[in-house]
């Protein structure tokens, strides 16, 4: 079932697409965690986007953790970051890797990805809805998107064993974490994690789908993305380091998780300018697409 909000002459309204696909209105809000704010509330944040766009976000996250799972966007997002910004060190490690036909070391995730989920706490409340144009932050020369899946719990969770956990998940979206890379490597060596570089905007997509029809396909799930209608990169959600029963489950040990909070998986693989080396520019029109979810679109601009 797909599900989004649309604005009403009473406020705003959630919809589900029927068989025909006209767009009906529906009192159950239960995918998507309920009412995480209150009416008033978030109708300033739609008006807040809709000075901006036509659409509205499925839903206002309670709170948003992005998790990292997957090893071959580790390894592609650090070459492309020293190529970028280290150019010097890029061909030493050009020369290695060509040499001994091994990744670099230094590429490498850290021994914890392998171990456990990890992941980041991110701003829920920069969240913008496809169709919002997207201006990089003052402090940033690269800016950058994150075509991620995201989902969102609709029943809480307390030390869930990953089958509780994967069952509680109610829909999923298509999730843009826009990251500013070069201030994003020094936030994360300082030991708390990316701050600025992370939590000026993030956006999903105007649809969220329900879990029973996204659950079944998880790890066979594919994408693009797209700049000014030339795809520039494929992506898959195969090759997850740890299940989503397992993320949920790691993030609710000895911590309660409510209804209406919102996850990410990290990066699919070739889903992020700093892999492809296709970094959008003031004036492109970016779209990004997760086959049977959804899909992302913005215009960047200049301020």
């Amino acid at each position: 079932m797909k599900l989004k909000r649309v604005r009403t002459a009473d406020g705003m309204e959630l919809r589900t697409q029927g068989p025909s696909g006209s767009w009906q209105p529906t009192g159950d809000h239960t995918p998507l965690g309920g009412r995480v704010f209150d009416k008033d509330w978030e109708l300033a944040r739609a008006d807040e986007h809709l000075r901006h766009s036509t659409v509205l976000l499925p839903f206002q996250p309670a709170s948003f953790r992005d998790f990292m799972l997957y090893e071959q966007h580790v390894l592609d997002a650090s070459r492309g970051l020293v190529r970028r910004f280290h150019p010097v060190q890029y061909r030493l490690v050009e020369t290695v890797e060509a040499l001994t036909r091994r990744t670099f070391p230094l590429l490498k995730p850290k021994p914890l990805f392998y171990a456990q989920p990890m992941y980041y706490m991110s701003n829920a409340m920069t969240f913008v809805p496809s169709g919002t144009p997207i201006a990089a932050p003052s402090y940033t020369r690269a800016l950058d998107y994150e075509l991620e899946i995201g989902f969102v719990l609709a029943r809480g969770l307390f030390n869930a064993t990953p089958a509780e956990a994967l069952d509680a998940i109610g829909a999923f979206v298509v999730l843009n974490d826009l990251s500013a890379r070069d201030v994003q490597r020094a936030e994360m060596d300082s030991g708390f994690g990316p701050q600025k570089a992370k939590h000026f905007t993030s956006s999903l997509s105007e649809v969220a789908v329900t879990a029973d029809e996204i659950l079944p396909h998880i790890d066979d799930l594919h994408g693009t993305v797209t700049i000014n209608g030339v795809t520039v990169a494929t992506v898959s959600s195969t090759g997850m380091q740890h299940t989503l029963g397992e993320v949920l489950a790691h993030a609710s040990r000895s911590e309660h998780l409510h209804p209406g909070e919102l996850f990410g998986t990290g990066t699919l693989p070739g889903g992020s300018g700093m892999e492809t080396g296709h970094w959008p520019r003031p004036g492109d029109t970016l779209r990004l697409d997760v086959d049977g979810i959804g899909s992302i679109e913005h215009t960047i601009i200049d301020l």
